[in-house]
């Protein structure tokens, strides 16, 4: 398999993956570091224009990595402020699930079929079983991935942060944590190619 015709994703076993030609870049500024994501429109379609759409209405910016799970998931997507908390309500229907989510690779969150809006998914680990839910991969964490690594675990330990206060008034709720229960935050995210 050559791994340039996927840009470093792996497809599923059995599975006839498109090439991948088309890639967007995006910039992540974390409270870690800088992270560089390739999005991948051929592997996911709905998924790559959603988190392109996203971006550059500026919903990811300054808003808190709410779940890490060490070993297997650092999750984002939650923003309450108004004119972006009404993204949570525009689901999108699923892509076919072609590519395994290894490590660095990025999806969308959701609660059942066709039922992703706002939030995702950076995979620590192989985490290729939750292809049985249908969870696509649509990107790739390129460079900075190291800085996922000192993402801060905070909240329920499989669950993290209260979603519900988030989406409510996540301001109010990050201002009533204590200094060491604080997430990381994305900072800004931004298309730059």
């Amino acid at each position: 398999m050559n791994t340039q015709t996927y840009r470093g994703l792996k497809p599923f076993r059995g599975v006839q993956a498109p090439e991948i030609t088309q890639v967007q870049k995006v910039r992540f500024q974390t409270g870690t570091g800088e992270l560089l994501i390739e999005v991948y429109p051929q592997a996911a379609p709905h998924a790559a224009a959603r988190f392109v759409d996203l971006v550059k209405a500026g919903f990811y910016d300054d808003t808190p990595i709410f779940r890490i799970v060490p070993g297997f998931v650092a999750q984002f997507g939650i923003n309450w402020r108004p004119g972006l908390r009404e993204w949570k309500e525009k689901n999108f229907d699923d892509d076919p699930s072609l590519f395994e989510l290894g490590p660095a690779t990025l999806a969308f969150a959701k609660a059942g079929p066709n039922t992703n809006s706002t939030q995702v998914f950076i995979n620590y680990g192989e985490n290729s079983s939750l292809r049985a839910q249908n969870f696509s991969t649509f990107a790739r964490v390129v460079e900075g991935f190291e800085f996922t690594q000192n993402f801060k675990a905070v909240g329920d330990p499989s669950m993290g942060l209260d979603q519900g206060r988030l989406w409510g008034d996540g301001g109010k709720y990050l201002e009533s944590l204590p200094a060491n229960q604080k997430p990381t935050m994305i900072l800004k995210a931004e298309v730059i190619e």
